[in-house]
C-alpha cells in the first residue's frame, strides 16, 4: 500500500498529516476551520484515501497560512507516497454534479506544478470559510504535488455547492490519476523517461 507521513512545521503553521492512497475513505481531520475540515473529509470519502491530517495555524492573524500549507503539505504527502510514479495512470478527470452545480476536476502528475482554479464563488465566506483560499488550496497542492490541477465550476446557485463539487470532483480525479494501470505495468507514464 502507498503511504507518507509528514510533518511540515513552520513560523505561521504545524501540520502532521497521514495519507494512504489504496484506503476505505477513513479520516480524522482537524484544522481550526469547520467548512475546511468537511471539505476534507469528503475529499478523503470520494478519494477513498485514509487521511489524519492535524493543522494549527496563525487563524487570529488570518486564515490563508493554514489554509495553503494544508494544500501544499497534502501535495507533498502524495509526491511522496508515489514514489517513482511507475504504472500509474498519471492523469485523471472528473466531472461531479451537486444538485443544481456541476463542477470539474482534472489532475496531472506531470512533475510541473500549475493550477487553474475558477469556482465562480462570488459571496467572500462560505461556512466559516474565507472562498477565495480555495484557490490559494489547489495552488499550494500542484506545488507541493508537482503536479497540474485544474478546477472549474461550469454552472450553479449555492456557493457551498460549487465549492464542494470540486472537491468531490478533485478526489475521484485523484482516485484515477494515483490508480495502477495494468497494461503498462511498471512502466513509467512519459516519453522523458522521468516525472
Amino acid at each position: 500500500m502507498r503511504k507518507a507521513r509528514l510533518n511540515r512545521s513552520t513560523t505561521e503553521t504545524d501540520i502532521q498529516l497521514a495519507l494512504t492512497i489504496e484506503g476505505r475513505g477513513q479520516y480524522e481531520v482537524s484544522t481550526g476551520i469547520r467548512f475546511f475540515d468537511h471539505m476534507l473529509e469528503l475529499f478523503a470519502r470520494h478519494g477513498a484515501f485514509d487521511l489524519k491530517l492535524k493543522a494549527k495555524g496563525d487563524l487570529d492573524v488570518d486564515q490563508h497560512h493554514t489554509v495553503e500549507d494544508v494544500g501544499i503539505a497534502l501535495g507533498e504527502a502524495f509526491h511522496s507516497a508515489l514514489g517513482d510514479k511507475r504504472g500509474i495512470m498519471r492523469a485523471g478527470y472528473f466531472v461531479m454534479p451537486m444538485d443544481e452545480t456541476l463542477g470539474l476536476a482534472a489532475v496531472d502528475f506531470s512533475g510541473r506544478a500549475a493550477a487553474v482554479v475558477n469556482t465562480q464563488v462570488k459571496t467572500r465566506v462560505v461556512g466559516d470559510l474565507q472562498s477565495e483560499l480555495v484557490y490559494d488550496f489547489f495552488e499550494g497542492f500542484a506545488r507541493g504535488a508537482r503536479a497540474n490541477v485544474h478546477i472549474k465550476v461550469l454552472y450553479g446557485r449555492s456557493n457551498h455547492h460549487k465549492i464542494e463539487s470540486v472537491f468531490k470532483a478533485f478526489a475521484r480525479a485523484l482516485r484515477v490519476a494515483c490508480s495502477r494501470d495494468k497494461q503498462l505495468a511498471t512502466m513509467l507514464p512519459s516519453t522523458k523517461g522521468l516525472l
